[in-house]
């Protein structure tokens, strides 16, 4: 009989003690599986071609935006996410089709760093959205949003 007790009280102890972990966790990454974390924002890359607007839907289906971009060491990383396909042009969440010239960020953040190739942005033939990875460089391009691009869906870390 004692031992039948003993082993029913380790059992309701690791039980309990197996209902009560949960509560005392330690913090890991908030990104999604698939997802990359940088600073306070989580990226993916999307590997399928679409236009820009296809591509802000394809993010916003997924709780996200196409990324805004905050500093040359962002841009780097998200860069990174793009060189296993080779560093095609790609969208992110940039445009003036508001407004020619007034550049804007799709999840309404400033536009407070850019990476323009040289002479862009130039609006040549109706072109209001940004692709990255543009020419040698690898800098900004502005071209038509009707491109079809692979594309950089960005979102918050839930804290």
């Amino acid at each position: 009989m004692f031992t039948v007790s003993a082993l029913l009280c380790s059992m309701m102890a690791l039980t309990i003690g197996a209902a009560v972990q949960p509560l005392v966790y330690k913090k890991t990454t908030s990104c999604p599986c698939g997802w990359t974390e940088y600073l306070d924002r989580c990226f993916i890359y999307i590997p399928e071609i679409m236009t820009w607007s296809e591509a802000q839907k394809n993010c916003q289906s997924m709780k996200a935006n196409l990324a805004s971009v905050r500093s040359f060491e962002e841009y780097a990383a998200i860069q990174k996410l793009t060189a296993f396909n080779g560093y095609r042009n790609t969208w992110i969440g940039g445009s003036d089709s508001q407004q020619e010239g007034f550049w804007f960020w799709i999840d309404g953040t400033p536009v407070t760093y850019t990476n323009w190739c040289p002479y862009q942005p130039d609006n040549l033939g109706e072109q209001h959205c940004i692709q990255m990875n543009y020419g040698a460089r690898k800098c900004w391009d502005d071209t038509k949003c009707s491109t079809l691009y692979p594309s950089i869906c960005a979102k918050k870390i839930l804290g």
